[in-house]
């Protein structure tokens, strides 16, 4: 399926882009401000959002900006149609961040390529993960360096599935992949529903990144795991969910028997501007998980100390 976010405005583009599509391939998801593009894609990921009208483009010049400063809009192929801009307005779109802007009348199989290939090279985007298509690494580096520099108190949640290559080697890829679908799912439903403003980032394989308000951690990491312990044992045979264990190889190439996937949160909160940059974080992060996955079961633990 095809999630097109759509705002146009005097056009219907509509028309041309359902008798290019197959049947039911694509879908439209209508907004007129950021704040509902935001919330669209809080729900869908977006292939592409199109801005399509044929006014001064003053407002909708003004939207492409703000969807390009936001760290989560930013990474939606964004594209423009007007019949016949100006070439200060083409100008000002590409400088504001959109990615293709289309003119002239509408040159049916031309304009459709066009969107269709500005929607795969987002997938090809290197910062974006393509199993669950979050933030990858850099962005949620850049995203972090960002909320250092307001000078605020925030979260920093780091996720990782405990036994998860012991699910992997049983069940092969195929699930291993779909539990990491899942798992990324749950995480961005919690915060976005507690917190439409939060960050989820996607570090690769089982880890995973939300940032937050402080004040919103618990609440949030108390959702994702029981959503989590929830769903994840309906992932397994039923032999092995009802055992609540697999018996697989570990890294000796022995049998073992590893308990069902839990999750683990290590929380760490900048408090009174402690951390002047990303890496100090990222260090503490990494010892607290340590210890978050030494606890058994789905669990989350918020740093009380100070830094190092």
């Amino acid at each position: 399926m095809f999630h097109c976010a759509l705002r146009q405005e005097k056009l219907d583009v509509v028309y041309h882009l359902e008798n290019y599509f197959p049947d039911g391939e694509i879908s439209f998801h209508y907004f007129r401000t950021f704040d509902e593009l935001l919330r669209i894609s809080q729900r869908f990921n977006l292939d592409l959002a199109l801005i399509a009208g044929q006014s001064k483009f003053t407002a909708e010049l003004e939207l492409v900006r703000r969807i390009k400063e936001n760290v989560f809009t930013s990474i939606i192929p964004l594209a423009l149609y007007h019949p016949s801009p100006d070439d200060s307005t083409v100008i000002a779109a590409y400088e504001s961040g959109c990615d293709d802007f289309m003119t002239g009348p509408w040159k049916e199989r031309l304009n459709e390529v066009r969107l269709r290939m500005l929607s795969q090279r987002s997938v090809r985007d290197i910062s974006i993960n393509p199993s669950s298509m979050l933030p990858g690494p850099s962005m949620i580096e850049r995203e972090i360096e960002r909320q250092l520099a307001l000078k605020q108190e925030f979260a920093v949640c780091y996720c990782d599935l405990d036994n998860f290559k012991a699910y992997n080697d049983s069940y092969g890829y195929y699930f291993g992949d779909k539990m990491i679908r899942l798992t990324s799912r749950i995480i961005r439903d919690a915060v976005f529903d507690l917190c439409p403003g939060g960050f989820v980032g996607h570090i690769g394989g089982d880890d995973f990144i939300y940032i937050i308000p402080s004040q919103q951690a618990s609440k949030i990491c108390e959702s994702v795991l029981k959503v989590f312990d929830t769903l994840a044992p309906l992932r397994y045979h039923k032999r092995d969910r009802e055992r609540g264990s697999i018996l697989t190889t570990n890294r000796r190439g022995e049998m073992e028997r590893f308990a069902l996937l839990s999750i683990s949160i290590a929380v760490v909160i900048n408090r009174n501007q402690m951390f002047s940059h990303a890496g100090e974080m990222s260090r503490m992060l990494a010892d607290l998980k340590k210890y978050a996955k030494s606890l058994p079961g789905s669990n989350y633990v918020i740093e009380r100390r100070s830094k190092y």
